[in-house]
C-alpha cells in the first residue's frame, strides 16, 4: 500500500469513528490536529480498533496518543507496523 492509500483509508475511519463529525477531506488537510476537529476519546478508541481490524496490525501505544492527532502521524504509524516481520506499532 502506497503512503496516499494509507492516507486515504486513515481519513475514511476518521470520519467513520466520528460518525461524520470529521469529514475524510477535512482530516486530511492537516490544517488542525484531529482533537482539534473534535475527535473524541471514544472516537480515539475506536479509532485504534478500526486499525487493529483494517489493516491487521496491533496499535500499542504505551498510553502515548500523540499519534493519533493527525492522518499523516496515523500513516506514518500503520506503515511502519506493516512492514513486513513487524505486526505492532509499540512505541511508535
Amino acid at each position: 500500500m502506497t503512503a496516499g492509500q494509507y492516507r486515504r483509508a486513515l481519513a475514511e475511519l476518521v470520519a467513520e469513528v466520528s460518525d461524520g463529525a470529521i469529514g475524510a477531506e477535512e482530516a486530511l488537510a492537516g490544517e488542525r490536529s484531529l482533537s482539534a476537529l473534535g475527535l473524541t476519546s471514544v472516537a480515539r478508541v475506536r479509532l485504534v480498533d478500526a486499525i487493529e481490524d483494517t489493516f491487521g496490525v496491533e496499535v500499542g501505544l504505551g498510553g502515548d496518543w500523540s499519534s493519533l492527532e493527525s492522518v499523516d502521524a496515523l500513516a506514518a504509524l500503520v506503515s511502519r507496523a506493516a512492514e513486513p516481520g513487524d505486526r505492532t506499532a509499540a512505541d511508535a
